[in-house]
C-alpha cells in the first residue's frame, strides 16, 4: 500500500515538471568514456608482459585506433541531442490550461474549459481519451495539491433562509408596480405626477434587488452599462411609447397621453416566474452535466430542458398580461409586451450564464429600431420627407400601434433564441454556478 502511495505522490509531483523531456546523453557518453578508459588500460598492461618485438609491432596499430576513437568522440561532441517525441500528451495538456486546472474544483469544470477553448471529444482521441470528460478527470486527478492545506470551502448551495430571501426579492418589482398603478389610478394633478415618480423610483430599486441576488444575478463583466440603457429604453417605450407614436401618426401630441400601465405590470410580476424558470434550468443542466459523457450528449440533452423552461415562462408571461389587462380594463393581449418579456428573459440568461456581448448588441439594436420608427414619424413633417412615415403607418393601418414594438421584439427575440441554444446549451456556460464570479 505504500508503495502505491509512493507511486501517486511521484505522479503528482511530476505533474509540473518543466524539464525537458529527453534522453540522457551525457550519462551514456560518460559511461561509453569510463568503458574506453577501461579497455585501454588492460592494453596496456597487457603490452607489458608480450615481447618488445610485438609491443612494436602493434604500435601503429593501437596509434591508429586512438587516433579514431578521438575522431569518433569529436564528432559525438558536436552533434547535438537527440530529443524524444512527446510522450505524454496529458502532460503537456495540463502545462498548456494550467491555471484553469488549478483552479478546479472538480473535473466537471476541466472540462467545460476545455470545451470553451475548442477542444471536442473527437480532439480528446489525440490524448488517448474517448471524451472530453475522461480527460479533464485524468488532469483533475494529476493535478498536484498540498495534502496539508484544507480544502477549499464550497460553494453555497442555496439553503432555506437564501432560496426565502430571493424568492421574496423576486416579487418585490411586481408588488411595487402594483402599489404604484393603483396609486396612479386613485390621483389626479401633482399627487399624480408624484406617485408617477416615486413609483418608477421605487420599481427600479425592487428591480436592481432582484437582479442583485438568486438566480438572476449575473457576474459584473457580463453586463454593461449599454445593456442598462437600452433595457430602460425598451421597459420606456412599453410605457409611453405606444401612445406616443399613436399620437404623432394623429398630427400630435397636443398633450400628454396615457401610459399603457397594464402590460408593464405585466412585466414587473413576471420576475417572479423569471427567476424561478432560470433556477430550473440551471439546476437540472448541472445535474445533466454532472452525468454525462460527452457534449454531444450533454447538448442533445440540455437543449429540450431550454426550450421547455423557456415555453414554461412564454406561458406565465401570457398569463400575466390577460390577468392585468382584464384587471385594468385592456381585455387585448398586448403582442408586443410579451415578445419583449421574451427578450428581456433570454438576455439576462445570456448574462447570467456569461455570454452577456451578443445580449448587449441585440438589445441595442432594438431600442434603435424603436427609436428609429419614432425618429421617422416627426422627421417626415418636414418638406420633402413625408415618404419617410410610410413603413410605420402601413404597419400601423394594419396592425396597430402595438405592431412596431411586437414586430421589433419578436425578431430581436428569435436571434438571441437561436444564440442561446448554442451558447447555453456548451458545457461551458455550466462551470460554475450562476452569477458566480
Amino acid at each position: 500500500m505504500r508503495d502505491v502511495r509512493d507511486v501517486g505522490e511521484r505522479l503528482r509531483s511530476d505533474a509540473w515538471d518543466t524539464r525537458p523531456e529527453e534522453w540522457d546523453l551525457g550519462a551514456e557518453s560518460a559511461h561509453a568514456s569510463a568503458e574506453e578508459t577501461t579497455e585501454g588500460r588492460t592494453r596496456a598492461v597487457a603490452a607489458d608482459h608480450v615481447p618488445q618485438a610485438v609491443a612494436a609491432e602493434a604500435a601503429p596499430h593501437a596509434a591508429g585506433a586512438v587516433r579514431a576513437a578521438d575522431a569518433g568522440s569529436a564528432d559525438s561532441a558536436r552533434k547535438p541531442p537527440a530529443r524524444r517525441g512527446a510522450a505524454d500528451p496529458v502532460k503537456a495538456l495540463m502545462h498548456r490550461h494550467r491555471e484553469l486546472c488549478e483552479r478546479a474544483v472538480d473535473p466537471l469544470e476541466i472540462a467545460a474549459g476545455l470545451e470553451a477553448h475548442g477542444l471536442t471529444d473527437r480532439a480528446a482521441a489525440r490524448y488517448r481519451h474517448r471524451d472530453v470528460f475522461s480527460l479533464a478527470e485524468e488532469m483533475y486527478a494529476r493535478v498536484p495539491r498540498d495534502e496539508d492545506r484544507p480544502p477549499p470551502r464550497p460553494a453555497p448551495t442555496g439553503g432555506p433562509r437564501e432560496n426565502r430571501a430571493w424568492a421574496v426579492l423576486a416579487l418585490l418589482p411586481g408588488a411595487l408596480c402594483t402599489a404604484a398603478v393603483l396609486g396612479l389610478r386613485a390621483t389626479e394633478g401633482r399627487a399624480h405626477l408624484a406617485v408617477a415618480v416615486l413609483g418608477a423610483l421605487a420599481v427600479t430599486l425592487g428591480l436592481r434587488l432582484a437582479l442583485g441576488r438568486g438566480p438572476l444575478r449575473a457576474p459584473a463583466h457580463t453586463t454593461s452599462a449599454a445593456a442598462r440603457v437600452c433595457t430602460c429604453w425598451l421597459l420606456a417605450y412599453a410605457i409611453l411609447g405606444d401612445g406616443l407614436l399613436r399620437a404623432a401618426l394623429d398630427g400630435g401630441p397636443d398633450g400628454p397621453w396615457p401610459p399603457a400601465t397594464a402590460p408593464v405590470t405585466a412585466l414587473a410580476l413576471a420576475c417572479g416566474p423569471a427567476a424561478w424558470c432560470a433556477r430550473l434550468f440551471a439546476v437540472h443542466a448541472r445535474r445533466r452535466l454532472a452525468g454525462s459523457r460527452g457534449l454531444e450528449e450533454f447538448a442533445a440533452s440540455v437543449t429540450p430542458l431550454f426550450l421547455g423552461v423557456f415555453a414554461l415562462f412564454l406561458s406565465a408571461l401570457a398569463a400575466l398580461l390577460a390577468l392585468t389587462g382584464a384587471l385594468l380594463g385592456r381585455p387585448a393581449v398586448p403582442v408586443g409586451a410579451g415578445a419583449l418579456g421574451a427578450l428581456l428573459l433570454l438576455a439576462r440568461l445570456l448574462a447570467v450564464h456569461g455570454a452577456g456581448r451578443a445580449a448587449t448588441v441585440v438589445l441595442g439594436t432594438a431600442a434603435a429600431a424603436e427609436a428609429t420608427a419614432l425618429a421617422t414619424v416627426f422627421a417626415a413633417r418636414l418638406p420633402g420627407c413625408s415618404a419617410l412615415v410610410t413603413p410605420v403607418e402601413t404597419l400601423t393601418d394594419a396592425w396597430g400601434a402595438d405592431a412596431v414594438p411586437a414586430l421589433v421584439c419578436a425578431l430581436a427575440a428569435l436571434t438571441l433564441l437561436i444564440h442561446a441554444i448554442r451558447t447555453l446549451t456548451r458545457a461551458s456556460a455550466h462551470a460554475r454556478p450562476p452569477g458566480s464570479p
